[in-house]
């Protein structure tokens, strides 16, 4: 039940009379809780348990695969099925288990990340997790605190609040009694206690974070390609399963049989590749948090590589919601007199605040008696003190903004041109004076006024302080050619001056959203091109801006930490957030900063290209076998000389070629800037000269050897159908031993250790996929050596010389597929086919 508005420490809830300072009693809290007033904001961090089955275990080709294999089961076939299906069962209890290992370490990195709340519970101040929140709790706040739920203030307290999560304007916000405070705001000094109003759904950040949260799904150009290449694959063999459908009615195939070649065919579509993906995001996400990002979207880090925009909020993105003393201008008095004065001043406030913060870390004093003051409010932007102390000089003094003070401190012409060039730099201008008698500090209604005749002591320039890592990570993504846009709620000019401190040019161009309104779509995106700062911008405009960018080809990457930048989050291709920002906008985001630090983020670029360049090998490998084994099958069938692999065979050569070194090579990646061409384009310029020869070899290889050991059993007196029933035997052996040979060779060729291999890709030196392809070879020759496997895998042994002649035809074919690919021969082959046409 909501509380009546309370403006003092006692309020009446439904006729009783509750003691505020005292807090709610557990039993109370019990109570709340169980008429659902607790904060029971969800904790999201990427997918569910549930999501992640779902994604890797229930696809369409995984029902087809396991409906073939039951139906194996059922025709007495348990060995087939086994292998099969047990195959991809393998892979997907691989790519499961990354997953939720990945999610676990990410959700305990989630959870001590947290905000807490200092809550005051049967009149003793605990430190709770905002989950544990009910209605009506009483929350203090001191400076630095963040506001976890909306309340309104109890109590006499006072305190200036950032509310720029929320506005995007960065002037502190005064609170008294009875006044409202908002989830993802911060107090910055002052101290209060308030009382939960609003929670779980109905605080003001979660309603932002549960429209904000609504689908959002956006296909990084790596996933696009994928898909196209899966959908070409699927294509292809639902085209051959209905050939295949065809012809067994028409030659009254066995059922077994067209069961045995169903699976096959339904092998062609790459389903562990999508497992592939799943774990190099994973494996991604794991080593990234370890540095300071959190994931929330899977392909958060891949999308990263592909970013050529990055668009900046200026307030607590940029910068730390802290401000630094940059300058003082003495006026009739030493600098070391003024520090010390200034020094005196910051100490002797009781209620800190962001100036006087600033003002202390530089200038050093002590604290002094004083006997009357005016705390600094953002609504009379100047504050005072009087000082009466023994050690100190006795008087009043005044800190504030020139133009406030104006009546009542007199400047000199000299003063009034170093306010004005300072000012044009986009910094923060204060003047601080002094009386030296003790005047009065307030009006006869008792309301603040500054004393007459100041004399003024000193000009002090304050300026935003800018994340340490910000210049670094800024000229990194410029270097790389970034194109970078800072926005803000403040004036061009502040921001201008910003930009220039964290390296960007002091020349760039900058415009205010007054005037973006008055632009169409076309202009505007004109204006985007050129213009790297943007000032007095309204969070729609910037959903706008990045909206126009992405229209024109732009990746955009949003940087933003406010519930103004929700939008524009949502809208860009990758949203991050910063950790210490809103809930909405981390519930909105698709990578968090976790230290609020940008130093992540060129690791994070180059995690991306990891993975792209990952699975740009890994691509190889399956459309490499794809394309193998269709032309294997349509050649062999033109020529009627029967389905060249059994479903063992087609496992077999899946685990020991894509299988194992996939996950490797995911594993294994190296950072690799993206080439200018398509990702598709280099993929087919790898995996069709590859395929195409391998299939060559493997149709002599499956010829050779079917009609030699037919002819044989022909000649031995057996009859034509024992004879081809055995010469398929043979022939799929041998077929099979080349094809997992040509293919293990292929693991090297997709990571060439030295120049002898290069032609299909880049050296890249790295001998562990070389070492992997031979490990992989010894356990094929022990399936080969060992009856009891041979058999499982219906494979016949082969005397001394048909494997001598296998290798040899397995070296012939690197040969040719190394001068294949260096003799770019593809490629020229469509451009003459090009000109013919």
């Amino acid at each position: 039940m909501p509380l009546a508005t309370p403006v003092f420490e006692t309020v009446v809830d439904n006729g009783v009379t509750l003691d505020l300072s005292h807090g709610l009693s557990e039993t109370e809290v019990a109570a709340r809780r169980a008429l659902g007033h607790g904060n029971s904001a969800e904790l999201r961090t990427g997918r569910t348990y549930a999501q992640i089955l779902r994604d890797n275990v229930f696809t369409f080709i995984n029902f087809v695969l396991f409906g073939l294999g039951v139906a194996l089961v059922l025709l007495g076939r348990w060995s087939d099925a086994l292998v099969s299906v047990g195959v991809v069962s393998v892979n997907l209890l691989v790519g499961v288990i990354q997953e939720v290992r990945a999610k676990r370490m990410l959700d305990r990195i989630a959870l001590l990340t947290r905000p807490t709340a200092s809550v005051i519970r049967d009149g003793v101040e605990r430190t709770l997790s905002p989950s544990e929140l009910v209605r009506g709790d009483v929350v203090r706040l001191r400076s630095g605190d963040q506001v976890v739920v909306d309340g309104v203030v109890i109590g006499a307290g006072r305190m200036d609040m950032d509310e720029s999560l929320l506005t995007g304007e960065s002037d502190l916000v005064p609170k008294g009694i009875g006044d409202l405070v908002y989830s993802g705001s911060f107090c910055v000094n002052g101290t209060a206690l308030y009382q939960a109003t609003r929670i779980g759904s109905e605080s003001v950040a979660n309603q932002l974070t549960a429209g904000a949260r609504a689908f959002r799904r956006v296909y990084t150009p790596l996933q696009q390609e994928i898909n196209r290449a899966v959908q070409m694959i699927l294509v292809v063999a639902v085209l051959m399963e209905l050939l295949l459908v065809l012809a067994a009615l028409v030659q009254q195939m066995p059922l077994v049989q067209s069961v045995q070649i169903s699976v096959v065919i339904a092998g062609l579509v790459p389903n562990g590749l999508f497992l592939a993906i799943g774990v190099a995001y994973a494996m991604g996400a794991v080593r990234i948090a370890s540095r300071g990002a959190l994931v929330q979207q899977a392909n958060a880090i891949e999308s990263l590589s592909n970013v050529d925009v990055l668009c900046l909020d200026k307030t607590g993105t940029l910068t730390t919601n802290r401000i630094r003393l940059h300058a003082l201008h003495p006026i009739g008095i030493q600098e070391a007199e003024l520090r010390r004065l200034l020094g005196d001043f910051a100490a002797s406030t009781p209620a800190g605040n962001r100036t006087s913060d600033a003002i202390g870390e530089e200038c050093i004093g002590q604290p002094r008696r004083t006997i009357a003051e005016v705390p600094f409010s953002s609504a009379r932007k100047w504050s005072a003190l009087l000082i009466d102390d023994e050690f100190a000089t006795r008087g009043t003094y005044v800190l504030g903004a020139p133009d406030v003070l104006a009546p009542y401190v007199r400047h000199d012409e000299r003063s009034r041109d170093v306010v004005a060039g300072w000012t044009e730099r986009g910094l923060r201008v204060v003047v601080f004076a002094y009386r030296a008698d003790a005047a009065p500090l307030h009006d006869r209604d008792g309301q603040p006024r500054p004393p007459d005749n100041l004399v003024p002591l000193g000009l002090i320039a304050l300026s935003d302080e800018l994340r340490p890592d910000a210049h670094a990570t800024l000229g990194g993504f410029a270097a790389a050619g970034v194109g970078l846009k800072i926005i803000s709620g403040d004036g061009p000019g502040t921001v201008l001056a910003l930009a220039a401190q964290a390296g960007l040019p002091a020349d760039a161009r900058a415009v205010s959203g007054l005037h973006l309104d008055a632009l169409d779509d076309a202009q505007l995106g004109d204006l985007a091109e050129d213009t790297m700062i943007f000032g007095r911008i309204t969070p729609q405009q910037k959903e706008r801006l990045v909206r126009v960018l992405r229209g024109r080809g732009h990746y955009v990457a949003m940087i933003g930490d406010g519930v103004n930048d929700v939008l524009s989050l949502k809208q860009a291709n990758l949203g991050i957030a910063m950790h210490g920002g809103s809930q909405a906008a981390r519930g909105v985001a698709d990578l968090i900063l976790l230290n609020d630090s940008f130093a992540v983020l060129p690791d994070a670029f180059r995690e991306g290209q990891r993975i792209v360049s990952g699975m740009r090998d890994i691509l190889k490998l399956f459309v490499s076998r794809v394309l193998y084994v269709a032309l294997l099958i349509g050649t062999l069938a033109v020529v009627q000389a029967g389905f060249p692999l059994a479903p063992k065979h087609s496992a077999l050569l899946s685990l020991f070629v894509v299988g194992l070194p996939t996950l490797a090579l995911a594993a294994w990646a190296r950072p690799v800037a993206a080439p200018s061409a398509s990702l598709l384009g280099l993929v087919l310029r790898f995996a069709v000269p590859a395929a195409v020869t391998m299939a060559v070899a493997g149709v002599g290889v499956y010829l050779a050897h079917f009609l030699a050991i037919r002819a044989a059993g022909l000649s031995a007196g057996l009859d034509l159908a024992t004879a081809s029933d055995t010469a398929h035997i043979v022939a799929r052996s041998a077929l099979t031993g080349m094809s997992v040979l040509c293919g293990l060779l292929l693991v090297v060729f997709v990571e060439p250790p030295s120049r002898a291999w290069t032609g299909g890709d880049v050296l890249s030196g790295d001998r562990r996929p070389a070492l992997l392809a031979c490990g992989l070879l010894g356990a094929f020759v022990a399936v080969l050596t060992v009856p009891p496997l041979r058999e499982f895998f219906d494979l016949v042994a082969l005397d001394a010389a048909q494997y001598a002649v296998l290798a040899a035809v397995a070296v012939a074919w690197a040969f040719v597929v190394r001068w294949a690919w260096r003799a770019r021969f593809l490629e020229r082959l469509l451009v003459h086919g090009t000109a013919l046409l």
